[in-house]
């Protein structure tokens, strides 16, 4: 679903240059950083269709003035989830280890209280995948962050590829979801930078928003 090609680090980082604060700061992005790219149409925020559909998909990247080990720390924290993620009402793990977890979680967005669980893959401090199983309330549902090594010369700093990807079962979620979408996403994703801040004080550069490259077949 996902395909990736290759992007100097020149422009990259004048893509962060262009809309930073702090330019003296910004120097090279570290190799390996490079677009995501998808075939789809061209927004970050898109149906898999033109017309209404059940699945809803988001990738988005950014830059952020945390390390790839505090931003895994805070997203791997499942368990807390209910203290700081928007609309989630109860979250529990039922197993860890170093590599994985099962995690339950409870949503509640009148008029939806639902619950599921997820299989959650760890790999520190890189990757952070879940995937619904159960099945009740989701055809399906993944979630993943990547984590990048940030700005050279910013130690404390990060690139965040954050995607989603789901399909409620009832078409009444369905038809929530599409009206709500883009709104509970960004919510969601600011909720965890909102939790770095908690954790460890102000970053040490503002957030930026880096390319996703969208293109068609």
């Amino acid at each position: 679903m996902i395909s990736r090609t290759c992007l100097s680090n020149n422009y990259l980082l004048q893509e962060v240059l262009n809309s930073c604060k702090h330019r003296a700061k910004l120097k090279r992005l570290p190799n390996g950083i490079v677009p995501i790219s998808y075939n789809q149409q061209r927004s970050s925020f898109f149906n898999i269709a033109e017309s209404f559909s059940r699945k809803k998909e988001y990738l988005g990247r950014k830059l952020v003035g945390y390390s790839r080990e505090q931003m895994f720390e805070v997203v791997a924290d499942v368990e807390n989830y209910k203290t700081f993620v928007p609309f989630c009402k109860k979250s529990l793990v039922t197993f860890k280890s170093d590599e994985k977890l099962i995690g339950s979680l409870t949503i509640g967005f009148p008029p939806i209280v639902e619950s599921y669980t997820s299989h959650v893959t760890l790999d520190k401090p890189k990757l952070v995948k879940a995937n619904c199983f159960d099945g009740k309330l989701f055809d399906h549902l993944v979630t993943m962050w990547r984590f990048h090594r940030g700005l050279e010369d910013v130690p404390q700093s990060c690139v965040i590829d954050f995607y989603v990807s789901f399909e409620f079962k009832s078409l009444l979620h369905s038809h929530l979801a599409h009206m709500f979408f883009n709104e509970l996403v960004r919510q969601m994703e600011k909720a965890f930078f909102n939790e770095a801040q908690v954790r460890y004080g102000k970053p040490t550069i503002p957030i930026h928003k880096l390319p996703v490259n969208v293109s068609e077949n």
